[in-house]
């Protein structure tokens, strides 16, 4: 039987900065249920005078980790919530959540065979779950993942992404759109066919395919794997916030 969303009290356990403009908040949640990577949690935040609004926010961490959950929140300028959780949170705040939700955009270790994830930006965020989950559970299946950001310093948990390189069957292609470092040997581009077709190829045409990013980057990505092959049932999409390469 499907339990019912509520609201519970979240306590902020710990805050890392990712990029510039990106935060990764650790939330203690009374109410832990295990997550399926890919899935998100409404965050309501009230003022004083009664007002409240409440944004989405992907889960980035694997359901492995019990008790807790975290959630990377890109800072937009203009944004209600994401200023205040990028710019205000302090460990021990507490705020209102509710999830975990969703039941398309999900993969975990019960899902077989060869796994591409492109990303744009922030929406590295759910696939990070599924990568996290992917070592953590020993998925020794092969994965690619297509990460699109605008400058090097912009790409959000590189450290952690190349660790995660290193375990078996997981192949990591960058592309940067605005700038590069010296000696770059990504791609300097934004997705096409023909990147798709490069980075894809090895995994061959039986692949699940999950997209997450910009409207724009999803469509292009989407469209581009059934240029070069992919049937359209083996893709999964997913737009995530105004960022993006």
């Amino acid at each position: 039987m499907k339990r019912p969303l509520v609201w519970q009290t979240a306590t902020v356990k710990a805050v890392r900065t990712e990029t510039p403009e990106v935060k990764t908040l650790t939330l203690s949640l009374p109410g832990w249920t295990p997550h399926r990577p890919g899935q998100h949690y409404d965050v309501r935040l009230t003022a004083e005078d009664g007002y409240s609004t409440q944004r989405s926010y992907s889960i980035a961490s694997e359901p492995e980790r019990t008790g807790e959950i975290d959630i990377t929140v890109e800072r937009i300028a203009d944004g209600e919530v994401s200023p205040y959780l990028d710019d205000t949170v302090v460990v021990g705040d507490r705020f209102e959540v509710r999830g975990p939700i969703g039941g398309y955009f999900v993969w975990d270790r019960s899902i077989d065979g060869p796994l591409l994830l492109v990303a744009g930006g922030s929406g590295i965020v759910p696939l990070m779950a599924m990568l996290r989950h992917r070592a953590v559970a020993g998925v020794k299946d092969p994965a690619r993942l297509l990460y699109s950001a605008r400058t090097n310093e912009q790409i959000i948990y590189g450290q952690e992404l190349e660790t995660l390189a290193r375990k078996d069957g997981l192949t990591i292609s960058y592309t940067l759109t605005r700038s590069q470092p010296a000696g770059w040997k990504g791609y300097t581009r934004r997705i096409d066919d023909a990147m798709l077709k490069e980075v894809s190829g090895p995994l061959g045409r039986g692949a699940l395919a999950y997209i997450c990013g910009p409207t724009a980057l999803v469509e292009v990505a989407a469209d581009g794997l059934e240029r070069v092959g992919f049937s359209a049932e083996r893709i999964r999409t997913e737009r995530f916030g105004p960022s993006g390469p």
